[in-house]
């Protein structure tokens, strides 16, 4: 009977020949890990691109690393155990793994930038925080900002508490501050269109970025020429990645209401534990990956 129900779990999986995930931020109360896994759960993918900021190194606190955070980390590990190619490129927020770029075990590569060739076409992949301005020249007040951005989400979910308990919907401050403040707007477009116009330049096909959580699949046209622009946005707010498969990229949205029957994750054995049992299971994880 439990072979059965398991069989029927693998059946569900859909097949993605490349999944690129962005800004997970694992480590901070903003972070969706609960949604993620369930969503990682219902997918078989081929290749994996984590494109910065899946663990939040700037806010990153021993006391708070809850069970479905580390249940994100033992899938991805479960993952390269099986072969899986995984590309894990560095971005602001964990910054402090780009001094090990080029380093390799197992399935798993760190770097900073990916360029994939799929169907003859060349796609260019980075995080995107060499455009962030703020980033270059004040780190401290990126630093600060990204703070206070995680102290707003937390409010934001215990508005939402409150909110769904009247009967009323679930708003995001953040999308509104970022959809209001022109300032906002203009660097969010500048974004796009900087990361365009080099991709363009060097003859690429796609650029493929995140960084600013904002998801986005479009066209971008100069008098260069043209690129396709895709952004996995992030899963603090949106809950987005990007999936490639056969030929085609598609943007992924995660609804609630199409896993309201998996609250169990039937392929996690993780119970719970302390947070120095967590972290000492995280490490004998990698440590255990193939060579």
């Amino acid at each position: 009977m439990e072979n059965t129900a398991t069989e029927k779990q693998k059946k569900k999986k859909r097949k993605v020949d490349v999944l690129v995930l962005s800004d997970v931020h694992l480590g901070t109360y903003g972070c969706r890990a609960k949604e993620l896994v369930k969503y990682l759960n219902s997918i078989k993918p081929g290749t994996v691109v984590l494109n910065g900021d899946i663990i939040d190194m700037w806010q990153f606190n021993k006391r708070y690393w809850p069970k479905s955070h580390m249940q994100v980390i033992h899938k991805l590990t479960k993952w390269m155990s099986k072969g899986v190619k995984i590309y894990y490129i560095t971005g602001n927020h964990d910054e402090l793994l780009r001094k090990f770029t080029g380093f390799k075990m197992g399935s798993l590569s760190i770097t900073n930038k990916l360029l994939l060739v799929l169907e003859g076409k060349i796609v260019w992949i980075f995080h995107g925080d060499v455009f962030d301005v703020t980033m270059q020249h004040s780190k401290w007040l990126a630093k600060l900002g990204s703070t206070g951005y995680d102290l707003l989400i937390h409010l934001n979910t215990f508005c939402n508490w409150v909110s769904q308990k009247m009967g009323r919907g679930k708003i995001s401050f953040s999308k509104k501050i970022k959809n209001s403040v022109k300032q906002a707007v203009k660097f969010i477009n500048d974004f796009e269109k900087t990361a365009a116009n080099i991709a363009i330049a060097n003859g690429y096909d796609y650029v493929l970025c995140g960084h600013i959580h904002q998801p986005e699949m479009k066209t971008i046209t100069t008098d260069k020429g043209q690129v396709q622009y895709l952004n996995s946005g992030d899963w603090i707010e949106n809950l987005t990645s990007l999936e490639y498969r056969k030929g085609e990229w598609k943007l992924y949205h995660y609804e609630e209401a199409l896993f309201a029957n998996d609250e169990h994750d039937p392929e996690s054995n993780i119970v719970d534990m302390k947070n120095s049992e967590l972290f000492s299971r995280m490490v004998t994880e990698f440590m255990n990956l193939p060579a």
